[in-house]
């Protein structure tokens, strides 16, 4: 394939990126005036849903109706989508009478969705249409038909879909965003289908995920001397050690920076014990906790360690900013 090919023009590439960037805003803009009732029914009906809602459309309609599909799933409402021509040789097996369909055309014409309306209709399955033909096919089968008219796309031939599947997605994004307000989706259940996510990382990964525990938790007693803390902390490389009591209690933590500031000021510490040196009442966290909240407290109080005690205030793991980092908490 061939054009008629122009040279090159940079102020007539950045006009049209304006120009098509204020079309497809006032497109989305327009839909805010048209949201009403049927908008609140086709909630209602998808909220009612007890299968999943089947995302159809055709070309550019399908490629946007497979992001509303995943958006919905993702945040609280089953969602899959099936192609409308793949459905005609088959794929309508997937479709059942406990689920509804999301129908999405610019025209409401389109030939291989209008074709499986009738069957969806035996089917008894509620039909939910995005289109901008509201005297269309689709349209008169459909139970709720919103409307994603636009007054022009913003291909400068007025031909590829643009503004038109601009306005499309956003109507699919704002039914997802209702339904998970509707559903009381929160934050946990976002990142448990998310897992793999920043999000799902922060809200799932605990202080027992990352924490260090066992052998790997620097600990010394009171009367250890200044010799045998620095031993206990090069050989765990936290950063740090605790001072425990004989039940584990945490007394006290003794770090880097204790150390450094006490050289800074002349300190002779050969005769010194961790009774001497250690910061007493230290910051700790539950292993229960989220790991944010480590986070949180390392933050409020510029510390790069924290140890982590039970209920009884008994040490049972450590941490510091390099494990947080390394399970990507930050």
């Amino acid at each position: 394939m061939s054009f008629d090919a122009t040279p090159f023009n940079a102020d007539q590439a950045l006009t049209l990126a304006r120009k098509t960037f204020e079309i497809e805003a006032a497109a989305v803009l327009g839909l805010a005036g048209r949201v009403g009732a049927e908008f609140a029914e086709a909630v209602r009906l998808m909220l009612a849903c007890r299968g999943r809602v089947v995302v159809m459309g055709m070309g550019k309609s399908g490629h946007i109706g497979r992001k509303i599909a995943a958006t919905l799933a993702s945040t609280g409402t089953p969602a899959l989508f099936v192609h409308p021509a793949e459905a005609s040789h088959g794929d309508l097996g997937m479709i059942t009478s406990l689920d509804l369909v999301l129908a999405i055309s610019n025209s409401g014409e389109s030939g291989e969705l209008t074709a499986i309306l009738p069957v969806l209709s035996r089917l008894g399955v509620p039909l939910v249409a995005i289109t901008g033909g509201a005297q269309s096919a689709l349209a008169r089968q459909a139970r709720v038909t919103l409307d994603s008219s636009v007054a022009q796309e913003a291909c400068p031939l007025n031909l590829a879909p643009t503004a038109s599947t601009t306005a499309q997605l956003a109507l699919g994004d704002a039914l997802a965003v209702a339904l998970l307000d509707a559903r009381g989706f929160k934050e946990e259940d976002f990142a448990r289908s998310h897992p793999g996510g920043a999000l799902g990382r922060k809200l799932l990964t605990h202080v027992s995920d990352v924490m260090r525990s066992g052998d790997a938790v620097p600990q010394v007693g009171l009367e250890t001397p200044f010799t045998g803390i620095m031993r206990e902390m090069s050989a765990k490389g936290l950063g740090a050690t605790a001072v425990v009591d004989d039940q584990q209690r945490v007394l006290g933590i003794f770090t880097d920076g204790d150390l450094r500031r006490l050289v800074e000021q002349g300190v002779d510490l050969r005769s010194s014990t961790a009774a001497d040196v250690m910061h007493a009442q230290p910051h700790t966290v539950r292993a229960d906790s989220l790991a944010v909240a480590a986070v949180a407290l390392m933050e409020q109080y510029s510390i790069t360690s924290v140890l982590v005690v039970d209920e009884a205030g008994v040490l049972c793991g450590a941490l510091n900013t390099n494990d947080l980092m390394r399970a990507k908490v930050i």
